[in-house]
């Protein structure tokens, strides 16, 4: 099966990763996208983030309603921090019938230099989604990354998180389903 993997904090999840991912399957030949939900990005700052289960629930209840989402909670197996090449390793080990596909941002690319054991991770094909007009592309030469054409979506967690310090409304940003969860943590 052509799977497509959504790596990602989702500290919380919302709207545009899922109107994303959607287009991304109407778009490409991705048969299922599944949504790994990371428990320590070593490139986050840990106090950041959201206890990890709970961002997993949150991803869980988005996606529960599309036949063609799923969500893994492989690297809370994994050592910490996750590194995606351990986690590539693991999800094959687990899936080895599945084509591969990571799926990420336009700034996760340009930060691709700095994961460990990239090498490894650019075997693998990688679909971008862009998050501005103006993409840098640090591996120019690698015909496996593919940089999508989808809607711009200005949704960001971290401003979803500014919001609910605020106390302002954030219906249409998150799925109904996690915005208690979010406003009683």
């Amino acid at each position: 099966m052509k799977t497509g993997l959504y790596f990602g904090s989702f500290n919380p999840i919302h709207t545009g990763h899922l109107a994303i991912a959607q287009h991304i399957l109407n778009e490409t030949e991705l048969e299922q996208i599944i949504f790994v939900v990371s428990p320590q990005n070593p490139l986050k700052e840990k106090l950041e983030l959201m206890p990890a289960k709970k961002r997993l629930a949150m991803v869980s209840l988005s996606v529960a309603d599309n036949p063609k989402f799923d969500v893994s909670d492989i690297e809370f197996e994994l050592e910490k921090p996750s590194y995606t090449y351990r986690t590539l390793r693991a999800i094959k080990e687990k899936y080895p019938e599945n084509e591969f596909t990571i799926i990420m941002g336009s700034e996760t690319l340009e930060q691709l230099p700095l994961w460990k054991n990239v090498e490894e991770i650019l075997t693998y094909p990688i679909l971008v989604y862009p998050r501005s007009q103006k993409v840098n592309i640090p591996y120019p030469e690698n015909p496996l990354i593919t940089i999508l054409e989808t809607p711009l979506l200005n949704i960001s967690a971290t401003r979803i998180r500014k919001m609910l310090e605020e106390n302002k409304d954030i219906k249409y940003l998150v799925r109904d389903e996690i915005i208690n969860l979010l406003k009683f943590s």
